[in-house]
C-alpha cells in the first residue's frame, strides 16, 4: 500500500525527517556556551537534504546563521523567504558581485583585488560590502595566510564600502582528538586573530570549529561554531561518535517495478555477470540507479532491505534501475525469503523491521564518506518530508 507521503510519478524518492534535523540542531547547540552562534551549511542542497526545508528547521531549533557554497544557493534561500545572515564559504567571480549586494550574501574573502571591486560596488549601491575574512592556516584550500593578514587588512580597510564581519578559517583534521596538525592551525589562527586585535582591526565574529571540532574541541568555540555534517545525522568520524548523539535524517526507499524468476542460468543487467544459479531464486527490479546517486561501483556489492530482511543487489547498476535478488528456496529454510511481488517497499538507505543500511555502511563499500554518499542521493531524486 503506497505511504501517504510518497511521489506518485515514480517509485523511487528520499525521505528526510526534520525532526531528527530538530533534533541534531539541538544537541549541538546544547555544546555552545551562552551567546556562542551557530552556523548551519546548508551547502550542496543541504548535503542532499533540500537546504531551504532544513534551514527553516534549524532556525526553528536555534541556528543563528547559514553557509552556503554557491551564490546560487544564496539566491535559491533569499528567494524562498530566508532572512537570516548567509555566509558564502569562497570567494566568486567578480561579476557575481552585484548579485550578492543585490541578495544581502556576505562572500568569504582573501585577495585585495576582490575585495575593493565588492566595496566600490557596494558604494556605489549605497550599501555596504559584508564579508568574512578567510585565512589560510593549513588547510591550503583558500585564505589569507596568517603572515599576510595585517598587510592584507591594511591594503583594504580604507574603503567605506566595506564591513568586516567575522573571521574564520577551516581545519583539516578537526577529527582528530590529539592531532599535531589540528594545534599548529589553530595556534597559527589563534595568533592571526590576536594581530588583527592588537591592531585595532574589526574581526566580527570570529569562528573555526567544524562539526567535529564542534564536538572535540570546545576551547575552540569562539564566538560561532559552523556545524554541517552532524546537523544531518551523520558522524564526521569514529572520535565524534561517543560524544554526541545524531539521529540519521535521510531514507532512500524504492518500490519493485517487477519481479520474476528467469531460467536457471539466465544473466541479469549489462555484461551479464550475474547468472540466476536456481529455479528458487527471483529477481527484482527497482528504479534507482547511478544517475541516482547510487554508485555504480557498488555493482554486485551491497545488499537492499525487503520485508525487514537483507536481499544481494546483483548485476551491474544501470544509469536509471538496479536489480536484487530474493533466494524463496524451501529446502534452504534457513536463508529462505518471503517472495516479492510488484510494489513491494525496498529500503536503499534507512530502517525496515529490525534492520538498518546506514550511509556509512554504503560509504564504506565504495570506498567514501558519508557526504558524499547523501549529496550523490540528493541530486535528481524527488524529496518528501516526514
Amino acid at each position: 500500500m503506497p505511504l501517504s507521503h510518497e511521489p506518485t510519478d515514480r517509485w523511487a524518492w528520499v525521505e528526510i525527517d526534520l525532526n531528527a534535523i530538530r533534533k541534531n540542531t539541538r544537541a549541538i547547540k546544547a555544546l555552545l556556551k551562552r551567546g556562542t552562534k551557530l552556523m548551519c551549511a546548508v551547502k550542496a542542497d543541504g548535503y542532499g537534504h533540500g537546504a531551504i526545508e532544513c534551514t527553516k528547521a534549524m532556525h526553528a531549533s536555534g541556528a543563528d546563521q547559514f553557509a552556503v557554497a554557491t551564490v546560487a544557493e544564496g539566491v535559491e534561500l533569499r528567494e524562498a523567504g530566508i532572512e537570516w545572515p548567509i555566509l558564502l564559504l569562497n570567494q566568486v567571480p567578480m561579476g557575481a558581485i552585484d548579485t550578492l549586494l543585490e541578495y544581502d550574501i556576505m562572500p568569504s574573502v582573501y585577495t585585495s583585488e576582490f575585495a575593493l571591486a565588492y566595496g566600490e560596488s557596494a558604494a556605489a549601491m549605497d550599501k555596504i560590502g559584508k564579508y568574512h575574512l578567510a585565512i589560510d592556516t593549513g588547510m591550503t584550500r583558500i585564505g589569507v595566510l596568517p603572515e599576510d593578514v595585517l598587510e592584507f587588512r591594511h591594503a583594504i580597510d580604507f574603503h567605506r564600502g566595506l564591513k568586516c564581519m567575522g573571521t574564520f578559517t577551516h581545519f583539516a583534521t578537526a577529527d582528530n582528538v590529539q592531532d599535531w596538525d589540528f594545534q599548529l592551525q589553530a595556534r597559527r589562527f589563534d595568533e592571526a586573530v590576536e594581530a588583527l586585535r592588537d591592531a585595532g582591526r574589526e574581526v566580527g565574529l570570529v569562528h573555526c570549529d567544524n562539526t567535529p571540532g564542534t564536538i572535540l574541541h570546545p576551547h575552540h568555540h569562539f564566538d560561532m561554531c559552523r556545524a554541517g555534517i552532524g546537523l544531518y545525522g551523520l558522524q564526521p568520524s569514529e572520535a565524534t561518535a561517543p560524544r554526541i548523539k545524531l539521529v540519521p535524517a535521510m531514507s532512500v526507499r524504492a518500490r519493485v517495478t517487477r519481479a520474476i524468476y528467469p531460467a536457471v542460468g539466465e544473466g541479469v543487467s549489462y555484461g551479464l555477470n550475474y547468472r540466476v544459479p536456481t529455479p528458487h531464486v527471483q529477481i527484482a527490479t527497482i528504479p534507482l540507479g547511478y544517475a541516482d546517486g547510487l554508485s555504480r561501483s557498488l555493482s554486485g556489492r551491497m545488499e537492499v532491505l525487503v520485508h525487514g530482511k537483507r536481499a544481494r543487489q546483483v548485476g551491474n547498476i544501470c544509469m536509471d534501475q538496479c536489480m536484487f535478488a530474493v533466494d524463496t528456496n524451501p529446502v534452504r529454510s534457513y536463508r529462505r525469503a518471503q517472495p516479492v511481488q510488484e510494489g513491494d517497499l525496498v529500503t536503499i538507505i534507512g530502517n525496515d523491521g529490525n534492520e538498518c543500511i546506514t550511509a556509512d555502511e554504503m560509504a564504506q563499500l565504495r570506498g567514501t564518506i558519508n557526504y558524499e554518499v547523501t549529496c550523490n542521493f540528493g541530486m535528481r531524486m524527488e524529496k518528501v518530508y516526514v
